[in-house]
């Protein structure tokens, strides 16, 4: 090998590469001369025959015609390389593009409709822990650790003996400890129970429970203000109906119906055939509950109610499945 064999293959090559018309040719001539078993490795392949003293001149005839063929390909390349279009003109005039907008979950709709309501009734919002003790969540209410109606409420325990909250009466307990009346406050936020999941419960739930403590309270102020919050919400053509109750703290209680949105109080499968929808239960405030924050029973009265808000809010919207306002399914959110 000498240089004039370098000089005769450049030669070969040059005229190789003017006859190629497109990519695959260009790859092919690429591949016979650069690739691995090409007629340059071949050549490297043959430095070792060539005597000692020229193997260092070989090896750079060599790197030269491998770095110029290379260049060469690589430009001759560009020659079939697609031309881009031209950059294309952005008018500003033009509309943008239609942006989906976000909203606020049907759920945490009716929370803030509802709270703006008792707040222009004078209620104050008030706010607990989601883990409770045992005293807070059932015996400041006039649950004793055997009584009865604690098996109405399928309890979620801790490994440290607190519970999930299953209502949000706690928070009452807990602020009448803390305020001297009068008192006046609702309480929103999550409770849980151990339920079966069905199309009408689930283990978690919304609830907003009201307390009103003064001297002179009387079931009449109870009903005028459920009166009033109800036809706020539902609108002024529904009716309102109290039904005799039990619940441990509160003496006496009441459960109270509206009249179905969906068939207008005529009786359907959502309503039983009764044309009356279950809201809310309430009461006046049993004594005991008094008596566990250090209130005067004998002093002073007051009434309580709590309300689901996934019962109420299904009422409004015709919605037959719980389920569906915790699934965030997005074609169900984009409605709201």
């Amino acid at each position: 090998m000498n240089k004039a064999t370098v000089t005769e293959i450049r030669k070969q090559f040059e005229k190789a590469l003017e006859e190629v018309r497109d990519t695959a040719a260009l790859e092919a001539l690429k591949h016979g001369y650069l690739g691995r078993k090409g007629i340059i490795a071949g050549l490297f392949a043959g430095i070792r025959e060539v005597p000692p003293e020229s193997r260092k001149e070989t090896g750079e005839l060599l790197n030269s015609l491998k770095t110029d063929l290379s260049a060469a390909i690589d430009a001759r390349s560009m020659q079939f390389a697609v031309p881009r279009k031209q950059k294309e003109i952005t008018d500003f005039s033009m509309p943008g593009y239609a942006m989906h907008h976000g909203s606020r979950h049907p759920l945490t709709q009716a929370v803030d409709d509802m709270l703006n309501i008792f707040q222009h009734l004078g209620f104050d919002i008030a706010y607990g822990p989601e883990v409770e003790t045992d005293w807070y969540n059932f015996e400041s209410l006039n649950f004793p650790p055997d009584h009865p109606a604690r098996d109405m409420q399928d309890t979620f325990y801790t490994e440290g003996g607190g519970v999930l909250r299953t209502h949000t009466s706690p928070v009452q307990t807990r602020y009448m400890s803390t305020h001297k009346p009068p008192v006046r406050i609702v309480a929103p936020g999550r409770v849980f129970r151990n339920e079966a999941i069905s199309a009408r419960s689930y283990c978690l739930f919304h609830q907003i429970e009201g307390l009103y403590i003064d001297e002179g309270i009387t079931f009449a102020d109870l009903k005028g203000t459920i009166e009033l919050f109800c036809r706020l919400y539902y609108g002024k053509d529904v009716r309102i109906k109290f039904r005799g109750s039990y619940f441990p703290f509160t003496e006496p209680s009441a459960e109270i119906d509206v009249s179905c949105f969906l068939c207008g109080g005529k009786g359907c499968p959502v309503c039983k055939q009764s044309g009356w929808l279950e809201i809310m239960g309430c009461g006046m405030v049993d004594p005991n509950v008094l008596k566990a924050v250090n209130y005067d029973s004998e002093r002073y009265s007051g009434y309580a109610f709590g309300l689901g808000i996934e019962r109420m809010l299904m009422m409004r919207l015709g919605i037959n499945d719980i389920r569906i306002l915790f699934e965030n399914d997005v074609e169900f959110l984009k409605q709201f």
